[in-house]
C-alpha cells in the first residue's frame, strides 16, 4: 500500500508505524531513495502515533501472516494475535487525537473493524473495513477469465464476511448489462465453481508465495481515495449494518465522511439466507473474543 501510495502521489504526507523499528525505518529510507525518480513527493515519518492527530485516514495492516498458514484457509487463525495486537494500537491511535476515517484490512477484517469502532468511538460509518471488496474483484477476475472479457466489465458483488461464509450475489453479476445467470446456460458457466474461486482466491496466492500483497493493496488504496477525493462511490465494504447488528460487507455509498449511504439490493431468498447466516457467525466470533478477553 505504501509503495503504491508514494509511487502515484496519492498523499502528501505518510506515518508508517510499526513494531519492527529496523523493518519501517529500512521501508522509509528506501522509499526516500526512490523520490529523486518520482515525479510526486511525499513526506515519511516514522513510528509517531501524535502524527495521526491531523490524519485523514489510518490504514491497520495489523497481523500476523503466519498464522494463516494453516490447511483450513482459515482468516480466523489470526483472531487470537489480532485481537489483542489492535486493542493496543486502537487505544493509542485514540490517544494520539487521531478523528480522521479508519480502513481496516487486519484480518479477520469484520470483526476487526468492529473492534476498532469500539475501542476508539469512533462514529461507525467511519470506521470500514476492505471487506468483500477484494472478493468482489476476484469473481469479476473469474467470471471474466471463463467469458474472455476484462474484469472491469463484469459488474456484481460477494457479500458478507471476508471469509468462508461470503458468498457470490448472483443476482447482482452482470456482464455487458447481461445478467450472468442468463450467460451462465448460454456458455455452460458452472456458477457454484466461479463462487469457490472467488472465495478460495485469496489463499490459492497463499499457498504460492505465504501472503498476499497486490491484491488487497490495491483495494485498500482504492478505498482511501474514495475517502480522501470525497467520490460518493458504491464499494462492497465491511459497514455497520442495523438490520443485522454487526459490520459485514454490503455495497454502500463511500466518500470524506465515511460511509454516507447504504445500498438496499435486491436479493434472493437464499442470498438473504446466506447473508444472514454469515452475519450470525461474524457476531458469534466477535462476542466470543469479547468473552475471552475479559
Amino acid at each position: 500500500m505504501a509503495h503504491y501510495i508514494v509511487a502515484n502521489g496519492f498523499a502528501d504526507d505518510l506515518v508508517l508505524i510499526d513494531k519492527n523499528e529496523g523493518k519501517v525505518k529500512a521501508d522509509a529510507l528506501d522509499f526516500e531513495d526512490a523520490m529523486a525518480n518520482l515525479p510526486f513527493h511525499t513526506n515519511i515519518t516514522v513510528n509517531d502515533y501524535s502524527a495521526l492527530a491531523d490524519a485523514d485516514v489510518l490504514v491497520s495492516a495489523v497481523g500476523n501472516i503466519k498464522l494463516q498458514d494453516n490447511p483450513n484457509a482459515d482468516r480466523f487463525a489470526e483472531l487470537p494475535f489480532t485481537f489483542a495486537a489492535v486493542q493496543e494500537v486502537a487505544q493509542k491511535v485514540k490517544e494520539s487525537g487521531f478523528h480522521g476515517k479508519i480502513v481496516v484490512i487486519t484480518n479477520p477484517v469484520d470483526v476487526i473493524t468492529s473492534l476498532y469502532q469500539k475501542v476508539t468511538g469512533l462514529p461507525k460509518g467511519h470506521v470500514i473495513g476492505t471487506g468483500t471488496l477484494l472478493d468482489s474483484a476476484r469473481m469479476k477476475r473469474a467470471v471474466a477469465a471463463r467469458l474472455h472479457v476484462d474484469p472491469r466489465s463484469v459488474a456484481g458483488y460477494n457479500l458478507g464476511e471476508h471469509g468462508n461464509s461470503q458468498f457470490t450475489a448472483w443476482s447482482t453479476v452482470r456482464v455487458f448489462d447481461q445478467p450472468i445467470t442468463q450467460l451462465a446456460k448460454a456458455k455452460g458457466l458452472d456458477l457454484d465453481e466461479l463462487d469457490h474461486e472467488a472465495k478460495m482466491g485469496g489463499w490459492t496466492v497463499f499457498q504460492g508465495k505465504k501472503y498476499t500483497s497486490y491484491g488487497v493493496a490495491t483495494a485498500a488504496v482504492r478505498l482511501v481515495n474514495v475517502i480522501l477525493s470525497n467520490s460518493l462511490t458504491e464499494l462492497p465494504v465491511s459497514n455497520f449494518r442495523e438490520e443485522y447488528g454487526v459490520y459485514l460487507s454490503y455495497p454502500a455509498i463511500v466518500g470524506r465522511d465515511g460511509v454516507v449511504a447504504q445500498s438496499q439490493l435486491d436479493l434472493t431468498e437464499e442470498e438473504l439466507q446466506k447473508l444472514q447466516t454469515s452475519a450470525n457467525f461474524i457476531k458469534e466470533k466477535f462476542q466470543e473474543s469479547l468473552n475471552a478477553d475479559k
